[in-house]
C-alpha cells in the first residue's frame, strides 16, 4: 500500500463553529509520519465553508451564501494547512475539482499529471470540491464521493475516511447500546445504499450513507476503504503506521 487518500470532513475539522487547530495539527502530524515511511498521501479536506463563516456570518441554508463562504474560507483553510505542514518542512498544494472534471478524460488526466509531479516532490495535494460552482456537493456529498473518485482516478490503493463515528455498525450506535461494529465488510445491498442522508453537524452535509456509497464504488473498482474516527487518530495511526487494526472498519472483498 503505497498511495493513500485521506478524507477529513467538516464535522471532524470544526469545533464550536471554527476550524479545530488541534485536530488539524494531529492530522498533519499523521501525514508527516506516513511520508517518513514513504507513503504518498493525497488529502481531501472539507472545511472551506466553516472557515469562511468565521469571517462572515451568513445564513448557510441559502446556497449562494454557502458558495460565498467557501470562496472566503478556501484560502484561509489552505493557509492553516501551510502553517501546520511548515513545522515538518513540508509543502502542501491546493487542487479544486468538480464532478465534471472527473467526467472528462482530458481534464482528469491533466489533474493526474499535476498530482504525480506533486507527489514525486513530496508535496501534499489538498483536494476540495470547487464549492463555488458545484452546488450538489454543498447539499449532499461533503466530499465523501469526491474522495472515492480521487482514489480511483489517481491510482491510490486505499481511501481512509476520518469520520465522527469510529466505524460501521450493524445499527445506529447513537440509538442502540448493543450496536456492534464491523471489523471488515464487503459489498453493501441496495437498501443500505439508498437510505436518507444524515449529518450531525451544521457544517457537515454528508452522513454514513455517502460513506457507504463511496465504499461500494471502490469495492466495485478493486480498491479498499477504511473508516475510522477523526477525533481520536489512534486507530488510524495503528492501522497505517503499524499495520495493526485495533478499531475502525475495513471495506474490502
Amino acid at each position: 500500500m503505497k498511495r493513500i487518500v485521506i478524507k477529513v470532513g467538516s464535522h471532524v475539522l470544526t469545533e464550536n463553529g471554527e476550524i479545530s487547530k488541534i485536530r488539524m495539527a494531529s492530522l498533519v502530524e499523521l501525514i508527516a509520519s506516513l511520508q517518513k515511511i514513504d507513503k504518498e498521501i493525497i488529502l481531501v479536506s472539507s472545511g472551506a465553508v466553516s472557515s469562511g463563516y468565521t469571517q462572515l456570518k451568513l445564513d448557510k441554508s441559502f446556497i449562494p451564501n454557502k458558495q460565498a463562504l467557501a470562496a472566503i474560507g478556501q484560502p484561509l483553510l489552505l493557509r492553516m494547512y501551510q502553517e501546520k505542514f511548515a513545522k515538518y518542512d513540508m509543502l502542501c498544494s491546493q487542487i479544486l475539482l468538480t464532478a465534471s472534471d472527473l467526467d472528462s478524460r482530458k481534464r482528469t488526466e491533466h489533474a493526474k499529471q499535476a498530482i504525480e509531479v506533486l507527489l514525486a516532490n513530496k508535496v501534499v495535494p489538498i483536494i476540495n470540491e470547487n464549492d463555488v460552482t458545484a452546488t450538489e456537493e454543498l447539499v449532499f456529498g461533503d466530499n465523501d464521493r469526491l474522495s472515492a473518485h480521487v482514489t480511483y482516478h489517481f491510482d491510490a490503493d486505499m481511501l481512509v475516511i476520518l469520520s465522527d463515528i469510529s466505524g460501521y455498525y450493524d445499527k445506529d450506535p447513537n440509538k442502540f447500546s448493543n450496536a456492534v461494529m464491523f471489523k471488515e465488510h464487503g459489498f453493501l445491498n441496495d437498501e443500505t445504499l439508498s437510505q436518507e442522508y444524515s449529518a450531525n453537524n451544521e457544517f457537515a452535509t454528508g452522513g454514513i450513507v455517502t460513506k457507504l456509497q463511496s465504499a461500494q464504488f471502490l469495492l466495485e473498482n478493486g480498491k479498499e476503504m477504511f473508516l475510522a474516527s477523526g477525533f481520536d487518530l489512534s486507530d488510524i495511526r495503528s492501522f497505517l503506521l503499524d499495520g495493526i487494526q485495533k478499531g475502525g472498519t475495513l471495506f474490502r472483498i
